[in-house]
Parts: C-alpha cells; sequence; structure tokens
C-alpha cells in the first residue's frame, strides 16, 4: 500500500521541529522523511522519521519507494533567513537555488503538493494593515530572495492544473524553545535593559509556534490550488502595549526606558565597534535597531476570512509557553 508521506525540507530547524511533532502527535502523515544539512535531534525513536542529510543548494537525489504523490506533500522550510547575520548574497545562493532543487525534486517525484515558508520580508515596511492583497515592496536581499523563491514556486504550480501550492507569510515567529526577537525582548524586560524605540507604538507583527501549525493544518485541508496567506496573531497589539502584557504576566518591576530609533541606532553602533575591538558579540546591531523602529503591521485577512480560529493572543501565548516550557523562565 503507497503511503500519504510529508517530506521536509528544512526540517531539522526550530518550525519544522515544531511541525513535526505536532504532525505526528495527530497522525497527519504514515511516513516523514525530513531532509536538512543539520543533523534531526529528538525524533530518534520514531520509527516512520527519516532523517537525510541534504543541501537544497545542490541537486535533490532521494530514492522515494512506496508513496502516494497525489496524497503526499513536500514542504520547503529551508533558508537563510536571519537579518543581520548573513552577507547580501548569500541569501540569493541558498534560498533561490533551494526553490529550484525542491520544486525540481516534486517534479521529478510526481508529487502534486508544496508547502513553502516565505515570509513578511517581501512587503517591506507594513506601516498600515497590510494584507495578502498588498502591494510587494521588498527592501532587503533576505525579502527580495524569499520573493523571487515564491515566483519559482509558482511556475512549478502553473505546469500542472492537478498541483497545489499553499505560500505562508509568516511574521516573528516565537515559542518554546526559541531564542529568537521576543525572547530576548522577555529577558531584557525582566533584567530592565528594554527600551522602547520611539515610545514603542509601532506595531510589530508576532506569531505563536503552535498558532502557526495550527494555520498549516488549516489551509491544508482546504481546496484551493493556489493559497497565499499571512500568519500573524490577530488581533496585534503595539510594541508598548506587548512589554506592558510581558511585565504584568511575569510580575517584571523594573522600568523600561523610551529613546528615539537615532539615539538607539547611534548606541548601537558605538556597542557594536567595541564589541568588535573587545572581540565579543553584541546582540544589539544596528540593523536589528533600526528594523525595531518601524512597523510592521500584518493583517492575517485570508485566515479571518475563512474562519481560521486564534487561539493565542498574546497572552494565550504566554501562558501556553509557560506551561509547556517552564524552565524558559
Amino acid at each position: 500500500m503507497k503511503e500519504k508521506t510529508l517530506i521536509i525540507f528544512g526540517g531539522s530547524g526550530y518550525i519544522g521541529r515544531k511541525i513535526l511533532a505536532v504532525f505526528l502527535d495527530q497522525n497527519v502523515f504514515s511516513k516523514y522523511i525530513v531532509c536538512d544539512i543539520n543533523a534531526l535531534k529528538g525524533f530518534e525513536k520514531r520509527n516512520n522519521v527519516e532523517f537525510k542529510n541534504i543541501d537544497v543548494r545542490k541537486e535533490i537525489n532521494i530514492d522515494l519507494v512506496d508513496f502516494d504523490a497525489n496524497s503526499s506533500w513536500v514542504f520547503n522550510l529551508a533558508a537563510i533567513h536571519r537579518e543581520p547575520g548573513h552577507e547580501y548574497k548569500e541569501y540569493f545562493d541558498t534560498n533561490i537555488p533551494g526553490a529550484e532543487n525542491v520544486s525540481n525534486f516534486a517534479r521529478l517525484h510526481g508529487i502534486q503538493n508544496i508547502f513553502f515558508t516565505s515570509s513578511i520580508a517581501p512587503y517591506g515596511k507594513a506601516l498600515t494593515k497590510t494584507s495578502e492583497q498588498s502591494k510587494l515592496y521588498p527592501e532587503t536581499a533576505y525579502g527580495i530572495s524569499k520573493l523571487m523563491a515564491e515566483l519559482i514556486h509558482r511556475e512549478w504550480l502553473a505546469e500542472n492544473i492537478e498541483r497545489r501550492l499553499i505560500i505562508v507569510r509568516p511574521s516573528v515567529i516565537f515559542g518554546p524553545k526559541d531564542p529568537g526577537n521576543v525572547y530576548r525582548m522577555i529577558k531584557a524586560l525582566k533584567k530592565g535593559t528594554f527600551i522602547l524605540p520611539n515610545g514603542g507604538d509601532a506595531i510589530k507583527a508576532y506569531g505563536y509556534v503552535y498558532g502557526l501549525v495550527d494555520s498549516i493544518l488549516f489551509t491544508m485541508g482546504k481546496t484551493g490550488k493556489l493559497i497565499v496567506y499571512n500568519y500573524a496573531e490577530n488581533p496585534l497589539v503595539p510594541l508598548n502595549e506587548m512589554t506592558d502584557i510581558i511585565k504584568k504576566e511575569f510580575g517584571y518591576k523594573k522600568p523600561t526606558l523610551k529613546l528615539s530609533t537615532k539615539i538607539l541606532y547611534i548606541l548601537a553602533m558605538v556597542l557594536q565597534m567595541g564589541s568588535k575591538i573587545a572581540g565579543k558579540k553584541s546582540d544589539i546591531h544596528p540593523v536589528r535597531v533600526r528594523k525595531a523602529g518601524f512597523s510592521t503591521n500584518i493583517e492575517p485577512k485570508y485566515l479571518r476570512d475563512n474562519g481560521f480560529v486564534f487561539k493565542y493572543d498574546l497572552l494565550k501565548a504566554l501562558r501556553h509557553w509557560k506551561s509547556v516550557s517552564p524552565e524558559d523562565f
């Protein structure tokens, strides 16, 4: 009997592992093939999970046996994404060949379904509510490369009427065991070292990782040939309200300073220079400070209009996070 199989590229990463854990728990597929340049950890006892060391920048050669091409899916999560953190050309050297090679892999094996994790970066600065119908103005190498990867997968889709493509544009994703922006903010609020840029009135789109996985299952259950959707929690609150919610929930009492983005940028430049001279690495980067000062007001219009239930506002997300991973705090 042919198996319903998930082949997940970039599956050893944070989001990939969370998808895998939930899908295994809910028996979404009968077999899982996880492909990554980094080893997969935590799933060694799962007999239906197979790991393959694959670099998506190169031609993908995997022998698939007894899989159902119509019900199986390819997930493309593989990407260079941390910004700052890479040279300009690195985003193009990975994200574009990766999309091409994953699409070619699906073509070769006749797989009819691809799920691609893009980004909100193709929108550029989202100062007003930005939905899936909004114009795209990518401003960074990451945003441009992600948009080009979307187009490559769309080319694959257009070749066959039977194919399906789902593209998610996630906002900043946070959750258990993720040392990303939201967790850095929580730790800084605890220490009293977090500074609100421009008073914190900017809306910074965020999404809880388990809500993202729920949205993936939701859209896979739809019938559209092409679905492009944003993932951010609904509703969002401004950065200053986020800090108030976090401090109240965790009982943090230290004050939160407010400075203009220009002053913060200059301070970040000085700290970066000092860190380089001292041979150390600083988390306070000028690019990160500049990004913190402008809004990413992302509207998950597709999900809202199609009846998706948003389970995790910021407070509920924090409480769920504490319940499943209290050691993080």
